[in-house]
């Protein structure tokens, strides 16, 4: 196993895990991205171990540590992801990836920064500020998990928004120009989104919204909703548990083996 860091821009880096390689197989890659509000990167939670969770499957990973704590508005971070994607890409024979099996995953804000790849892969801020071919930075497909979707006030989690957007009292265009929803269209990337009923910080609605731009655009998706389940599940296992009952359960802790029968699919 091969870990490294490196440096994207400033004070953005990605971390990598990358097998051993094996001389008549190649692997898909997946970017990682963890969530945090905005505020910090979960890696503990959101980040090493879902890395290394995929590597079994026949991925190699990489976690981007993006930037947080209102460092950047957006699209800043956005901008960050795609270098990130751009950098898989170059690096694919490199690392023994199949470039055209490039995916990615997002957590919570995570999930928000992941789902603005793939609805807003083609912007022109992408184009002038990372030199690539069109289409270069755009993931096969996405993982959403719990994601911030939408600045609608009655299910958004308002945190993530201020600080993405560095404004403590963001005007509603400013929130409709990063509700994810408004952005779905034919050439948005297909997702799999999964999210719990319990969920007390990030509302289920934001899944279900999102789903419903999906539907409306007839783009590929599959939607799992976990009874009762809260926030910040991760793995679903004793891993990322957090010795807490509710962040642990058999049918929360299968969902990386379904992304991965799901991918095979697209």
């Amino acid at each position: 196993m091969k870990c490294e860091k490196i440096l994207l821009d400033e004070g953005v880096y990605l971390e990598t895990y990358i097998a051993d390689q094996n001389p008549w197989f190649k692997r898909k890659a997946m970017l990682v991205i963890p969530g945090g509000g905005y505020e910090f990167v979960d890696n503990f939670v959101e980040g090493d171990p879902v890395a290394q969770a995929y590597i079994p499957y026949g991925f190699n990973a990489f976690i981007l540590r993006y930037t947080v704590d209102r460092s950047k508005a957006f699209p800043g971070q956005l901008i960050e992801a795609s270098k990130a994607m751009k950098y898989i890409r170059d690096h694919a024979e490199e690392y023994g990836i199949d470039p055209e099996e490039v995916y990615a995953i997002g957590f919570s804000a995570g999930g928000h920064l992941c789902g603005s790849l793939a609805t807003m892969w083609m912007r022109k801020e992408i184009r002038d500020a990372v030199p690539m071919p069109y289409g270069y930075n755009k993931p096969k497909g996405v993982i959403l998990m719990y994601p911030v979707i939408t600045g609608n006030p009655e299910f958004s989690h308002q945190d993530s928004f201020r600080n993405l957007l560095c404004n403590n009292n963001p005007t509603e265009e400013q929130l409709k120009s990063v509700s994810l929803e408004n952005f779905v269209n034919e050439d948005t990337v297909p997702a799999y989104i999964a999210h719990g009923t319990g969920d007390d910080c990030v509302p289920v609605e934001n899944s279900l919204i999102m789903a419903n731009a999906y539907t409306k655009a007839k783009v590929p998706y599959e939607l799992h909703i976990y009874p009762d389940r809260k926030h910040g599940f991760g793995l679903g296992n004793e891993i990322t548990g957090q010795n807490t009952d509710y962040h642990i359960g058999e049918n929360i802790s299968r969902w990386v083996e379904e992304t991965v029968i799901w991918m095979k699919t697209l």
